[in-house]
């Protein structure tokens, strides 16, 4: 099959021989799933044959292929489309057939149109008016063919190329040449074709269909009627065909590939996806639940400049309406979100910062209702829940009734001690914990996709250099008040605990002690109302190391806020809170750091969304030999560049 350049996709896919197949495929879905490449630099890109294509997607590991993107299909009913079929950025009328294993990316497929099975067709923009009615014309690719279209230089039309999926184009006629999988001499002989007709200056060991003057630039309908003739499945001794091919204007293979209109091309495919997002948003907007990217739909529909911004304009004033449609089954995170990205792509950067405040607030309340975050008994005033969400950038949300602490089986006056007037005891306790290292599944975690989808991380449980890094050391204290010491030498008394509010500063060096204040509940009971607290925090991490550090020394802070309190140490209730804490800090973390650190080894976690979000954490029995190989090959280096929750 001819093979693109520059910003068309390549549908031709034959990568570097590695050792595991599976990152193989991975790669090959990777390429497949470009909307299309852009480089300034890049004239040629071959990966390998047509048929690799679809080898690699109808393979072993097929089922890690993400068969429908940026596509619109008719239903079932008025359709017959393979269920392993690939389709990419094209849009499929009803009455279209496409067989099993088929690629279609970029193109516009009428339903006057079958597609055999194994085949490739792109770019393809079939206009169903030039067709007429499938019953008096309907044009059929058979199994193993590929058929694509290509604007040329210095021609308004464009023209269609077809041959076989095996065709090698550079085989001499008399010397295995094919054409649509069949002998090319056999070919011209069924159809009358004279050799001079193709080929006028070439000797005869060069002939072949590379260099076959085969392909005719004419109308839309003549082309596809010629191509069903040429490729044996019309009439093959068709007076008013082959006089009709002979007379027109034809092209080669080797013409095709320098007469390409790369700049229309391009043009062409960016307008036509453009096309493709706006409809898919506006169902988005209009039918669905906002479950889609509309920041990268958005980033298609501006391929069409002033005609693109004018679509995301009008999304953007439809919001308020659909917000309020669905306004009791549409999480208010994703809505924002949605708004936001609406105001990026109509140039309001202002406003969407603005508002990406309340993404963020909106995505703590869900979270804190996922984990049935809320504190038992009547002790509680609402105006303090009011007053720590009701900031710019939360939304006022009043806890449930019930608090995780329930999972421990003690009351509420068992959990804290609430006599002021009682005898000083002075308690202490000290948590250390390990780092972790992320192997797969990193962000599956995080809100507000956890809230929504399931999660699963794997990772491992690290110390560093032989010992524990991240630790906390909390103490009662005669003192009244909280103090607050860090390992950079950050030192805050704070008088009157109830003050904590959020949000916090961005560069505020205590807004995780606080947030951990707020989530174990210490600051609105009265537990300090008798008693001060003295916090020591240290991490001997490189910050932004991205082994978990701030999650972890959360984990540590809730825990040691626990025992010292008498509350619920479990594991799972620690990283409930601290996914609770993440978004209050307004990190945006999600739970597979706080697993990693509080859970020993390694474990693979899984967390199914509801009230209250379910985790699930599998410890992983690695045998003897694993752990000494792991404990002499595996490096933790610091390179410098750190890493970030957003």
């Amino acid at each position: 099959m001819y093979s693109y350049c520059t910003c068309m996709f390549v549908l031709i896919s034959r990568l570097a021989k590695l050792k595991k197949k599976e990152i193989e495929i991975a790669m090959l879905t990777f390429l497949i799933s470009l909307y299309h490449l852009v480089s300034d630099d890049l004239q040629f890109l071959h990966f390998g044959t047509s048929s690799e294509v679809l080898d690699h997607l109808s393979g072993d590991a097929s089922g890690i292929v993400g068969r429908r993107h940026l596509c619109s299909i008719p239903a079932t009913t008025v359709s017959d489309i393979a269920a392993s079929s690939v389709i990419l950025s094209s849009e499929i009328a009803p009455g279209v057939s496409i067989g099993e294993d088929s690629l279609i990316y970029d193109s516009t497929v009428s339903g006057a149109v079958q597609i055999g099975s194994q085949s490739i067709v792109v770019g393809i923009h079939i206009p169903s008016e030039d067709l007429g009615t499938p019953e008096s014309f309907r044009f059929m690719l058979p199994d193993r063919h590929c058929l694509w279209e290509v604007p040329l230089v210095g021609h308004k039309g464009r023209v269609i190329v077809y041959c076989g999926l095996h065709d090698n184009p550079k085989n001499s006629i008399h010397k295995d040449g094919t054409f649509c999988g069949k002998p090319l001499e056999k070919v011209l002989f069924d159809l009358g074709i004279e050799e001079s007709d193709l080929w006028s200056s070439y000797v005869a060991q060069d002939r072949c269909l590379w260099n076959a003057k085969l392909f005719p630039i004419l109308t839309y309908s003549e082309m596809l009627k010629l191509a069903s003739w040429l490729m044996g499945l019309d009439d093959s001794r068709n007076k008013e065909k082959i006089k009709l091919w002979r007379s027109s204007q034809r092209v080669s293979l080797e013409e095709l590939h320098g007469s390409i209109n790369f700049p229309e091309m391009c043009n062409g495919s960016s307008n036509h996806q453009a096309d493709l997002a706006g409809g898919i948003a506006k169902a988005c907007m209009n039918y669905g639940m906002l479950g889609r990217n509309l920041s990268q739909l958005c980033h298609e529909i501006l391929q069409k400049e002033s005609l693109g911004l004018e679509i995301c304009k009008n999304f953007l004033d439809q919001c308020p309406k659909f917000q309020e449609q669905n306004s009791k089954i549409l999480p208010k995170s994703r809505a924002y979100q949605v708004e936001v990205d609406l105001l990026r792509a109509c140039g309001d950067e202002a406003k969407a910062i603005e508002l990406e405040h309340k993404v963020w607030g909106a995505v703590a309340e869900e979270t804190a209702s996922a984990v049935r975050y809320g504190f038992r008994g009547k002790n509680l005033a609402t105006t303090v829940w009011y007053n720590t969400f009701h900031k710019p950038g939360f939304n006022s949300f009043i806890c449930s009734s019930e608090h995780l602490l329930e999972s421990s089986g003690k009351s509420h006056s068992e959990n804290h001690i609430s006599h002021p007037d009682r005898v000083f005891q002075p308690r202490r306790t000290k948590v250390e914990l390990p780092v972790r290292v992320d192997f797969v599944g990193g962000w599956s975690d995080t809100p507000p996709w956890s809230l929504e989808r399931a999660g699963y991380v794997l990772n491992m449980a690290i110390t560093l250099e032989g010992s524990l890094p991240i630790g906390t050391i909390i103490e009662t204290t005669n003192q009244m008040g909280i103090s607050i010491q860090d390992d950079a030498g950050n030192e805050l008394h704070i008088e009157d605990p109830i003050s904590i509010k959020t949000p916090f500063e961005v560069n505020d060096p205590f807004r995780l002690v606080k947030s951990a204040l707020l989530v174990t509940g210490i600051v609105q009971e009265n537990f300090v109302d008798s008693t001060g607290l003295a916090i020591k925090t240290w991490a001997n991490v490189p910050r932004g190391s991205g082994l978990g550090t701030s999650s972890i020394l959360a984990a540590a802070v809730v825990k040691g806020l626990l025992q010292i309190s008498n509350g619920d140490e479990s594991n799972e209730n620690i990283a409930r809170l601290v996914l609770v804490l993440e978004q209050l800090m307004g990190t945006g973390g999600g739970w597979q750091d706080q697993i990693g650190g509080l859970y020993p080894g390694i474990k693979f976690t899984s967390s199914f969304p509801g009230i209250p979000m379910r985790l699930q954490v599998v410890p992983l029995l690695a045998s003897p030999q694993l752990i000494s190989e792991l404990e002499q090959r595996l490096l933790v280096v610091f390179t410098g560049q750190v890493s970030s929750n957003h």
